[in-house]
């Protein structure tokens, strides 16, 4: 069994999720680690997806150029030759959440913070929004940080934050 990295980059479209699973759920092929997210109008899709013997990843990437749903995308199939279970550092601990006005750099000061800390962001995401005086920011973060370390690391993060006029909200994961 092989493993394979499909990485999407389309139009986002009502169905794209249910055309692509759809597809794999018939060619037999088993979903492990998943995103997806909209990005302006168009939407990226990242699955690991574990092949049955019978199939190459060329013959799943022609299955899958053939979906009407991925029409003028952007579409790969490679080899994944990564792990596939997680690590520890890789288990959400805490989520936060940050908003203020936008600027340069806010994602890269903020994440930052975590370095001397061994934190690790297991998942991002931010996306502009209306905002006081026009451009807004949210950005979510799920991350790891070692239990013994997660009180400073949080008030650094929430500090930087507040040096940036943002506001932080964080919460343990459960």
């Amino acid at each position: 069994m092989s493993t394979a990295l499909i990485s999407i980059i389309c139009e986002d479209r009502p169905g794209l999720i249910a055309a692509v699973t759809g597809l794999l759920f018939d060619l037999e092929i088993n979903l492990a680690d998943t995103t997806f997210a909209v990005l302006g109008g168009g939407a990226e899709f990242t699955l690991v997806a574990k092949l049955p013997e019978r199939l190459t990843l060329g013959e799943l990437e022609r299955e899958l150029a053939g979906l009407p749903q991925l029409k003028d995308g952007k579409l790969t199939v490679t080899p994944f030759s990564y792990r596939e279970s997680h690590v520890e550092s890789a288990r959400i601990t805490h989520r936060i959440e940050i908003t203020g006005d936008d600027s340069p750099g806010l994602i890269a000061r903020l994440s930052e913070a975590f370095g001397a800390f061994g934190a690790n962001i297991v998942r991002l995401n931010s996306e502009s929004v209306p905002g006081a005086s026009g451009a807004g920011f949210r950005l979510r973060m799920a991350i790891w940080v070692p239990d013994d370390k997660a009180a400073a690391c949080l008030a650094t993060v929430a500090n930087t934050a507040g040096q940036m006029n943002l506001k932080c909200q964080w919460q343990a994961a459960g």
